[in-house]
C-alpha cells in the first residue's frame, strides 16, 4: 500500500483507525472507502458526510495589486467578489486549456485565499509565480493547513451543534473566520456533492482534534466519514468535472460547457483570444453527460463513445450511479453539437452498449 513518494494528510492515522481502505490519489495516500461507497454516498444525499481535503492546495495572493494581478490570471471576474465571498473559476495556459480549476475567496480586502486541486499544486503555484506583478506577494501555504468537506441535508444542525444557536451559518459562496474550542477556522459555504454543505479550513495541527469533535457531535445526525469514492459517485450525479479526468490542458472550459464562470468581458487574461475566437467560430467537441440504457454495464474512463456507428469520442469520467442504480458518466463528443436525448453507444470491453445524452444534473432530487 504505501509508497515512499506518497504524501499523508494529517488525518491519516485517523483514517486507518477507522478501518479505511487507503488508494494513491494524486500523489496522496486517501481513503477511498470506510464501509461501502453506496452507504457513504446516501450518507451524503440523505444526512450527513464529513470528507478529508486535506491534499487540497492552499494558495495566498495578498498586496495592494492582488485583485487587478489575479484578474489577468483567472477567468472569473475577482472584480465582483466582496471580501468574505468566494468564486469558482479557471487558470488558463496562454492557449486556453484548463491548468486547474478553483475556488478563490476574497478573505481581506487585498488577500485571497485561492483553493486548488491536490495534483495541481506546484503546477499552479509555479505558473502564478512566474506571471506575479510587482506588489503581490504570492505564498503557498498548503503544507501549514488541513481541510473537510461536510456534506449533507443535516449541516446546519451540525452546524449549531458545533457552535451555538447564536452563529449563523455562511450564506452559499461566503466564507467566514470561527473558533472552535482553540482553533480558528475558515468555513466556506461549499461543496463538491450538490448537498448543502460546508469547507473548513484550519491549521494541520489541530485535524485529529477537529476531525472527532465533527464525528462526535455528528453522531446523533447519522454522520459518515466518507472517502474518495463516494465523493466521485456523488460529484458525477451532479455533472460537476474532475480536474485530470474531464478537466486538463487538453480542454477549455467552453468545451467542458463552463463559460459561465469566464467573463470574456474583461480585457485581458491567459487564454483570452483563444476563447473569444472559438466562441465566435462555435466549439469543435463539448463535454456532455450520458446515462446507460437498459441492464447495461457501468461506463468507465476511456471508453470508446460511437455516435451512428462512428467513434465520436471517449468516456472521461464513469460509474454506477448510488442514487439512480444505472450507469452514467460524461464524455467529450466531436460535433455536430450533441444533444439532450439523443442514443449514443459505449464500447465496453469490445461489446457495444445502448446510452443517451443527458441534461445536467443526471440526479435531481425529488
Amino acid at each position: 500500500m504505501s509508497d515512499a513518494a506518497e504524501k499523508r494528510t494529517p488525518l491519516f492515522d485517523e483514517h486507518v483507525r477507522l478501518g479505511a481502505k487507503i488508494v494513491p490519489f494524486g500523489g496522496w495516500l486517501m481513503p477511498v472507502q470506510y464501509t461501502s461507497i453506496r452507504e457513504e454516498h446516501q450518507a451524503v444525499r440523505n444526512a450527513l458526510g464529513v470528507f478529508d481535503i486535506s491534499h487540497m492546495g492552499e494558495l495566498v495572493a495578498s498586496g495592494p495589486g492582488a485583485a487587478d494581478w489575479l484578474n489577468t490570471m483567472l477567468t472569473n471576474n475577482i472584480a465582483k467578489l466582496e471580501i468574505g465571498t468566494g468564486q469558482y473559476t479557471f487558470l488558463l495556459n496562454e492557449e486556453a486549456g484548463i491548468i486547474d480549476d478553483l475556488i478563490v475567496y476574497r478573505i481581506q480586502d487585498e488577500t485571497f485565499l485561492l483553493v486548488v486541486n491536490a495534483s495541481r499544486i506546484e503546477e499552479d503555484f509555479a505558473w502564478l509565480q512566474a506571471h506575479v506583478a510587482p506588489e503581490v506577494e504570492l505564498e503557498n501555504q498548503s503544507a501549514r493547513y488541513a481541510g473537510l468537506a461536510v456534506q449533507g441535508p443535516k449541516v446546519a444542525e451540525l452546524f449549531r451543534a458545533l457552535f451555538g444557536d447564536g452563529q449563523e451559518l455562511p450564506a452559499r459562496n461566503k466564507i467566514a473566520q470561527l473558533k472552535l474550542g482553540p482553533t480558528d477556522l475558515w468555513i466556506a459555504r461549499t461543496g463538491y456533492t450538490g448537498e448543502d454543505g460546508i469547507e473548513v479550513f484550519f491549521a494541520a495541527e489541530a485535524a485529529p482534534q477537529v476531525w472527532n469533535e465533527i464525528l462526535q457531535k455528528g453522531h446523533s445526525l447519522g454522520i459518515r466519514p466518507c472517502g474518495l469514492g463516494a465523493r466521485d459517485t456523488l460529484r458525477l450525479e451532479m455533472c460537476y468535472p474532475l480536474n485530470g479526468s474531464d478537466l486538463s490542458p487538453e480542454y477549455n472550459p467552453l468545451e467542458a460547457g463552463l463559460g459561465f464562470f469566464v467573463d470574456l468581458t474583461k480585457p485581458k487574461f491567459s487564454g483570452r483570444e483563444k476563447l473569444l475566437r472559438e466562441k465566435q467560430a462555435g466549439v469543435t467537441r463539448q463535454l456532455v453527460p450520458f446515462r446507460m440504457k437498459e441492464k447495461s454495464p457501468p461506463p468507465r474512463p476511456h471508453y470508446r463513445v460511437l455516435r451512428d456507428g462512428a467513434a465520436a469520442g471517449e468516456v472521461t469520467s464513469g460509474t454506477l450511479s448510488p442514487s439512480l442504480n444505472f450507469g452514467i458518466g460524461m464524455a467529450y463528443l466531436t460535433t455536430p453539437a450533441p444533444k439532450p436525448g439523443e442514443e449514443i453507444e459505449i464500447e465496453i470491453r469490445g461489446q457495444k452498449f445502448p446510452a443517451v445524452i443527458e441534461k445536467k444534473p443526471l440526479y435531481k432530487k425529488s
